[in-house]
């Protein structure tokens, strides 16, 4: 295992099957926003995944564990970052089920086929681009709409997914206007909205949201998710989040 490890990195346990990630906490690690995405996504039995912008390959790596789904496509443009998911990958021992493909997010096409897939996935940078921002910082690429926007993401998404597939992502609700508009764009219909809260007296600060190619509109709001209780620990659901060990709906 420490041929896989780097100097400054360390080996986190995902507390589900065994699974492992590497990260660097001098760098950019996952945070809860993954964790409430991977348990958002439902799937059927092997399905054909495609999670873009896939980081550490936190999403891939949880959608694994919680599924039998054959195939998981990660896209991550960011080389280093790549490397040290592919290292993660190996550690799992998950080559055969989990590819990432170190890509432009735009150039997507040239190596996935189009109308393809069951699900695309997506945790992609929330915040607007920053004139003072340093555009070549790991943490500001994976923050900040450097390299994608997220009309890029919304558009890739729609072009990969098969009629009736679904798109799965998590984001920040100061964006959700922004969010529902290139989603009608781009013919994926948004179906079921979830707040997400950090407290239960504090205005939500993520949402999750579902969406189908080609569908009718008729969109769902569901109850919302509180992450803390007032004395700081985790709420209930998110403990069980956290202990999910079963996302598939069924037979593909």
């Amino acid at each position: 295992m420490t041929d896989l490890v780097y100097e400054h990195e360390r080996v986190d346990d995902l507390q589900l099957n065994n699974l492992k990630i590497i990260q660097n906490p001098k760098g950019f690690c996952f945070s809860i926003d993954a964790v409430l995405l991977a348990n958002f996504v439902s799937l059927k039995k092997n399905a054909q995944i495609v999670d873009l912008g896939s980081g550490t390959g936190i999403i891939p790596i949880l959608l694994a564990g919680k599924s039998k789904t054959s195939h998981i496509s990660g896209v991550e443009i960011q080389s280093e970052v790549a490397n040290m998911a592919n290292r993660s990958i190996k550690l799992n021992k998950l080559e055969d089920r989990i590819e990432i493909l170190n890509i432009d997010l735009n150039n997507t096409e040239e190596y996935l086929d189009i109308n393809k897939y069951d699900v695309v996935t997506s945790n992609p940078p929330y915040m607007y681009p920053d004139g003072n921002i340093n555009i070549d910082d790991k943490k500001a690429i994976s923050r900040h709409e450097v390299k994608c926007s997220l009309e890029d993401v919304v558009r890739t998404a729609s072009r990969l997914l098969k009629h009736n597939g679904r798109f799965f992502m998590v984001h920040r609700p100061i964006r959700l206007a922004d969010i529902m508009v290139y989603l009608r764009q781009y013919k994926l219909e948004p179906k079921k909205l979830k707040f997400v809260h950090p407290t239960y007296n504090k205005k939500p600060n993520l949402i999750l949201i579902e969406c189908v190619k080609c569908a009718k509109p008729e969109l769902k709001i569901l109850d919302p998710l509180y992450v803390y209780k007032e004395n700081g620990e985790y709420t209930d659901e998110i403990y069980s989040i956290y202990s999910k060990k079963q996302i598939e709906k069924g037979e593909s």
